[in-house]
């Protein structure tokens, strides 16, 4: 009876034991991922103001908002400044991003596009509480020169809103949005697929 009762044992162990799983060790070795950390380099411009109007009463020269608190421009970017309502979700995501770039900016203070979407995105950074000191302000002629700021930028349309990262162009906006101001700089922000509008799809 004991032999029967011990032997039935071994086998119900040695039964249960072959139904366990078997565990490879080499599977339950933990191997943590290392993320690598996105090294960011940003260099401020230069504040130096260099802007004066020209014989047209034009702005030229590199340039800052406080330009436009003379009486010549005054009203129309005070005005476009504040009925501009932003979307306030985009900014939020915008916010996300741009504080890594650095910005340099074309415009004519003669130009329509240029008066209607500079104060936009001066309100897009005030909202994003972005620091200036690493946004360049060029204010160009009817050429779209000035003392070969554009040189090599291929500046062909103003505004043109150039991003960088790193000293990279990672896009740039230009004349007038594909969908809206903020929507089309948040994808440029972002790094997501974004072409101009001059860009063919």
């Amino acid at each position: 009876m004991k032999k029967s009762f011990l032997l039935g044992c071994v086998v119900c162990f040695f039964g249960c034991s072959t139904n366990k799983p078997t565990i490879d060790k080499k599977s339950t070795v933990v191997t943590p991922v290392i993320e690598k950390k996105e090294i960011i380099t940003r260099i401020p411009f230069e504040t130096i103001v260099t802007s004066k109007k020209d014989a047209d009463g034009y702005l030229v020269g590199i340039s800052n908002r406080f330009d436009f608190q003379d009486s010549a421009y005054k009203e129309w970017f005070d005005s476009r400044y504040q009925e501009y309502t932003t979307d306030q979700q985009v900014v939020s995501e915008i916010s996300k991003h741009i504080h890594k770039l650095t910005i340099k900016a074309f415009m004519g203070t003669w130009c329509e596009d240029s008066q209607r979407e500079m104060p936009k995105f001066y309100k897009i950074l005030d909202q994003t509480k972005f620091d200036e000191n690493y946004f360049q302000l060029i204010c160009v002629d009817r050429t779209k020169k000035h003392e070969n700021l554009e040189k090599d930028l291929n500046i062909f349309r103003v505004p043109t809103i150039i991003f960088y990262k790193n000293g990279k162009e990672i896009g740039r906006y230009v004349e007038y949005p594909r969908e809206t101001i903020e929507k089309d700089i948040l994808k440029i922000v972002s790094e997501q697929p974004y072409k101009h509008s001059y860009e063919k799809d």
